[in-house]
Parts: structure tokens; sequence; C-alpha cells
């Protein structure tokens, strides 16, 4: 085997670099929303992973919280059933619901344990239902059409929102030195199943837990102007009216609304960055070069 001085060097600079990231969020929790093309390929997969292990051996609590939308789609179609949407929100029937379950409580969620535990970590996969996680309200939807004098309500069957968590099970987890991975199913009154949107699910948590951090994992750079350029850095007001003049539209606007959600109930920061990129997460919270777009309640000074 031979040497490599200046490879040997490089990396002293990197583990250098790290070294006052690491010091600043020891102890501190961070929520990471995993999802989009992050989780497909294996070369993607195998990354995050690594990244998760590598935040909790440092010091840092890593939460994950993880979507599964493609995943679900695929395994309806297998049994011939149609997916329906409504303003992006998937029509989620009891049938829907046991998919739902199946796919992000059993499949995703086990993957995803697996990998991070293959990659010397201790995760433990959970869903809402578990120690009373997440407890979930019905999600109601209104459409405002012409002809009509009052909105239209939509039912879109067990789709929910979070109306409380209780963080009994997850502060237990970090006092045994495990990673928790949460699927975003949340339980209501009388035991009803409701699926929740993950990026809601994330900046809740986030809040609940008094994180540091709140990251959420796009296909995209992070959030952009109205030229295609990536906006590196925004505080509330910069957000509020990048979505009231329409730049931030689309698919990013939940994510935006979420992150701004996250950082005004005390989250210290959000970050929208780009999970296309192997090693994002570690990219993000201990280089100072940093990803996507960051997010906080005030503009630096």
């Amino acid at each position: 085997m031979t040497r490599d001085p200046e490879a040997a060097v490089r990396t002293a600079k990197v583990l250098a670099e790290a070294m006052p990231y690491i010091q600043r969020f020891q102890g501190r929790t961070i929520v990471i929303k995993y999802g989009g093309a992050a989780m497909e390929g294996e070369t993607l997969k195998s990354s995050f992973a690594r990244d998760i292990v590598l935040m909790k051996l440092v010091g840092v609590n890593p939460v994950v919280v993880h979507g599964g939308g493609p995943q679900i789609g695929r395994l309806l179609e297998r049994i011939g059933k149609e997916s329906r949407f409504v303003e992006g929100m998937r029509v989620t029937d009891s049938e829907t619901m046991d998919v739902v379950e199946m796919v992000l409580g059993g499949l995703v969620n086990k993957e995803i344990v697996n990998l991070i535990n293959g990659h010397g970590g201790n995760a433990v996969g959970l869903t809402g239902k578990d120690g009373r996680l997440i407890h979930a309200r019905k999600l109601t939807m209104t459409r405002s059409r012409p002809e009509l004098d009052a909105p239209e309500i939509i039912d879109i069957g067990h789709v929910g929102e979070v109306a409380s968590i209780d963080t009994g099970v997850l502060e237990h987890l970090a006092r045994g030195n495990f990673i928790p991975v949460i699927a975003p199913i949340g339980v209501g009154d009388g035991g009803m199943s409701y699926n929740i949107n993950a990026d809601l699910v994330a900046g809740k948590l986030a809040q609940a837990l008094e994180a540091e951090k709140l990251m959420l994992l796009t296909n995209t750079p992070g959030l952009l102007d109205r030229e295609g350029e990536l906006i590196t850095s925004l505080d509330v007001k910069g957000v509020e009216a990048l979505i009231a003049d329409g730049t931030i539209a689309g698919g990013m606007l939940p994510k935006a609304r979420c992150a701004l959600d996250a950082v005004q109930g005390g989250v210290h920061t959000a970050q929208i960055i780009d999970g296309r990129v192997e090693h994002a997460v570690l990219l993000e919270v201990f280089t100072s070069a940093g990803m996507g777009t960051f997010i906080s309640r005030r503009a630096a000074p």
C-alpha cells in the first residue's frame, strides 16, 4: 500500500474545518426530512445513512422523518387501485390507508433503519402511533368556486394534520443513544389512522423537540429566484415576500411554509437542501460552504 501525503493533508484539513461545527452542534437535535431523489438509488441512500451515523457518533442527535409517496403509488398500481390527488394531497380511503401504513410504517421505514444500522448506527423505526408520538386530526380542505356562495368542503379521507406531539418516546430513545426513524402516520380520536405530509411532521417535531436545525431534503438546489438562481439565505420577512409575489410557488411552497413555521415556532434555523448530492447532510452541517437555502428568524447582522 502506497502512501499519499497530499491526500492525507486534504483529509486533515476537512476534519479541522469540521471541528468547530461538531463543537457547536454537540448535544443538539437536528430533524431531517428524508425523501425525494435522496431515497432513490443505492449510492444516495448509502451516503445518507453514513451521514446520519457520523452525526450521532460526534454527539449530534439526528431525528429522521421520511416520506414515501412514489413507493405508495407503485404498490397501489400493482394492486390495481388508482391514485387520486386533490391539490397535491393523496385521497386516502380506508383501503389506501392500509397501503400507506404497510409502505411507510413497514417497507420504507425498515429499509431506512436497516441502512443506518448497516453502517454502524442504532436506528429504531417508529410511526406516530408509537408512544402516542403524533396525535392527529382530520385535515379539512375547502375550495372556493365562483358558482358557489360558500367554499366547497372536500373530503379526502384519512389525511390528517398534527394536533399535538408527545416527545416522551423520542427523549427515551435519545438517552439510549438510538436514532429515531419516523413514518408520518398519526393517530386520532378513537384510534383512527391518518396519513400526514412528511414535511409538516418534520417541522412540528422540530418545534416540539426545540431542535437546533430542521433540514428538508428536496429535488432542487434549494429555493430559487425568478432567474432560477439559488437563494442562499433568507429571513422570515424575505420568505414571506417571495411567497407573496409568487417567486416561491408550486411544490416548493409547502416546504417553504414548513421551514417558515419551524423558525417562527422556535427552531433556530431551517435548511432546504438538494438531496441529489452525495453527503448533502454532512456538507450542510459540518462545512463552511453549506448547502441549499438557509432560513432564520432574522437577517444576519
